[in-house]
């Protein structure tokens, strides 16, 4: 699995590169600003970017703006963030991208298991939707107005599934029975104006969806 890192601060860097080669994949490049991340793309056509947001020369969103670029010209092309913040303006075009397969948006300070974030890594690159709670919900308060069509109970069963959670995971931790967050979804969907599909990431793209039509 080859991979080009984007991270400009070295010692992250270099121990990211690590850690991926620990665990098979191959750092075909690792870059630490946006200009070096779009060669790097061309020259290697690798099958992950792992990038992080703010990279010079503005340390603003570079690394966020040359992902979603990334992703418009190479939809194919799994692409994970790994940042400390929250961009809001750029984030809903990346999960929205591809329809939200082979995308993931990470935060650096939440991450507590490397075999975890590993396995995250690799659900991406096989087309999966990896997207940090706090991002969610950072993402959803931005689309208020919205949310204001679905009951308290909906937002939060819809919260829920953005993070990946199972109807069944979702009822343990509401404390209610399968059947009645099953009827929630459901609600959800209609609400929201999304059909049921048979994609493997339709709960996470239900939220892009969402996202889209709100923003």
């Amino acid at each position: 699995m080859r991979v080009v890192l984007a991270e400009d601060e070295v010692l992250l860097r270099e121990g990211l590169c690590g850690l991926l080669e620990r665990f098979g994949f191959e750092v075909v490049a690792a870059v630490g600003d946006a200009e070096g991340l779009h060669a790097a793309v061309r020259e290697h056509d690798p099958d992950l970017v792992l990038t992080d947001i703010r990279m010079p020369p503005g340390h603003s969103d570079e690394g966020l703006r040359a992902a979603v670029e990334l992703r418009r010209t190479r939809p194919e092309l799994a692409v994970v963030v790994l940042s400390q913040y929250v961009e809001q303006h750029h984030a809903a075009d990346l999960l929205d991208s591809a329809e939200g397969r082979g995308v993931g948006y990470l935060l650096k300070d939440r991450v507590v298991d490397v075999e975890e974030f590993v396995g995250t890594l690799r659900q991406v690159v096989d087309g999966g939707t990896a997207v940090d709670p706090q991002v969610v919900r950072q993402l959803l308060r931005r689309q208020a107005d919205p949310l204001a069509r679905l009951s308290a109970r909906e937002r939060e069963v819809l919260s829920l599934i953005a993070e990946g959670h199972s109807n069944a995971s979702i009822a343990r931790r509401l404390v209610v029975s399968d059947a009645a967050v099953g009827k929630h979804v459901g609600s959800i969907l209609a609400k929201l104006d999304l059909p049921p599909t048979d994609d493997g990431n339709r709960r996470v793209l239900a939220v892009l969806a969402f996202l889209r039509g709100g923003g």
